[in-house]
């Protein structure tokens, strides 16, 4: 069953939105770090309200990062659930990272079911990071020499973007006709690939996320 853009739901995330205000982005560090450690040691909020003294409307606050909790009470936090005071500032001191790729400096490299002469250019990568999850974006150039792509499965989702070109791109039993400014969006685990390649040379980015550790 395939479906498109115009027939799916509003999203639900403005892309172009701020998580937190700056100045509660520590608060909402602290918050999701005392819930993941209280989770982890299946602890709920009255437990911990109990053991520190601490109301739970102040927890919940706490929590959910509506309120700067004093080293005093980070520190009963930290003695009721037995972890270092500093690990509530993890999340708020790791870096965030970003690649920048110049034109013409991609990696280029042999990708597991690629042919003679398909161009794979890995344009950037970030490995283990906070949001689990890993993402591959490859500039893919197709000439005249280039073999007949034979389809393959890969775990994740992948995005393909056509830049320049025509082919038509399989995705298990269907095929796409696909020209420059159009975008297939699909589970990676069925088989795809470009079928026929219609008008050459053909380029298109696939961008591919996966959780860590697969």
């Amino acid at each position: 069953m395939t479906a498109t853009l115009k027939e799916s739901t509003a999203l639900l995330q403005d892309p172009h939105s701020l998580r937190e205000k700056r100045e509660n982005v520590l608060e909402v560090a602290i918050g999701r770090e005392v819930r993941a450690h209280r989770r982890k040691q299946e602890i709920t909020v009255a437990d911990l309200s109990e053991t520190t003294g601490l109301s739970i409307g102040m927890l919940s606050k706490i929590e959910n990062g509506n309120t700067s909790p004093s080293l005093t009470t980070l520190q009963t936090l930290a003695n009721a659930l037995a972890v270092p005071i500093t690990t509530f500032f993890r999340g708020f001191e790791e870096s965030r990272s970003a690649v920048h790729t110049k034109s013409g400096e991609g990696v280029e490299l042999e990708r597991e079911g690629t042919r003679a002469n398909h161009q794979y250019n890995l344009l950037g990568h970030i490995g283990a990071n906070t949001s689990g999850v890993i993402v591959e974006p490859y500039m893919i150039t197709l000439s005249e020499k280039s073999d007949r792509f034979p389809t393959f499965q890969h775990g994740g989702i992948e995005t393909i973007y056509m830049l320049e070109g025509e082919v038509e791109y399989r995705h298990g039993d269907q095929l796409y006709d696909l020209k420059p400014g159009d975008t297939l969006f699909f589970d990676a685990d069925a088989p795809h690939g470009p079928e026929n390649l219609i008008k050459l040379p053909a380029r298109f980015l696939s961008i591919i996320s996966y959780p860590q550790g697969t």
